[in-house]
């Protein structure tokens, strides 16, 4: 099995060499790479404006790695009397980091299960915030406001493509007989797609195994036409090392 890896850097590279560790080939790829967000200034100023019973979600620990110190920089303390929640443990545990709260959180990394805890239920009139990149994430918002509540988003950092070659990636990858992808989101899925030509996506992109994260990042990917599709039981490398058993 020869795995291509295109979730960006560090954690692209860490599962590649990770997976090189149990005897396993595999490439790293990255889709996109990342810059801070251009709304930090504003997340400081609305943080503090947040009243009792209020709700922060962080949607990854990325997030946290651009506002976290751009807060601790600002000298601007995290609101005491909210809740907080996270996508998944790792953001979770990036949360409690800078906040220093109790961190809710569910099992799996995907938002329709973050939006059956129970703090997230009687939620009309209340304000949301939401870390996230520049995009991403909006059934969990739109899902909120259906429920009442004044969804805000903060863009803590902003997600770039790379500019590759298609046709010189595809003969790479097609000579060193790439037969696994791993994508994470749906946003490499599509950059994935329109990057490789429609002759090695017809002919070889498309018969490759895919490894992604969710149900319904599986369901894009079956739109585009693959059919070997697993799902990760979580977004974590853990987790994309368990679906590769």
């Amino acid at each position: 099995m020869s795995i291509l890896v295109t979730r960006p850097a560090p954690e692209g590279q860490q599962l590649v060499e990770r997976l090189r560790l149990t005897g396993r080939q595999a490439w790293h790829l990255p889709l996109i790479e990342f810059l801070p967000g251009r709304q930090l200034s504003e997340c400081c100023s609305s943080l503090a404006t947040l009243t009792p019973g209020d709700r922060i979600i962080a949607v990854s620990a990325r997030a946290l790695t651009y506002v976290g110190p751009f807060l601790q920089a600002a000298d601007t303390s995290w609101p005491t009397e909210v809740y907080y929640f996270a996508i998944g443990k790792t953001s979770a545990l990036a949360l409690h980091h800078y906040c220093e709260q109790l961190v809710e959180f569910p099992e799996h990394s995907i938002s329709e299960e973050l939006l059956d805890l129970p703090l997230l239920q009687n939620i009309a009139g209340k304000n949301c915030v939401i870390l996230r990149g520049n995009t991403g994430r909006e059934h969990l918002g739109e899902t909120l406001q259906s429920r009442g509540a004044n969804v805000t988003y903060f863009e803590c950092y902003q997600r770039v493509a790379i500019n590759y070659h298609g046709a010189e990636q595809a003969f790479r990858w097609r000579q060193k007989g790439i037969s696994t992808i791993i994508v994470t989101s749906g946003e490499m899925l599509n950059l994935l797609y329109e990057l490789i030509p429609a002759l090695d996506r017809n002919e070889w992109l498309l018969h490759c195994r895919l490894v992604v994260v969710s149900k319904r990042l599986a369901t894009l990917a079956t739109d585009f036409g693959w059919r070997d599709i697993i799902v990760a039981d979580g977004a974590d490398n853990d987790a994309l090392l368990r679906a590769l058993r």
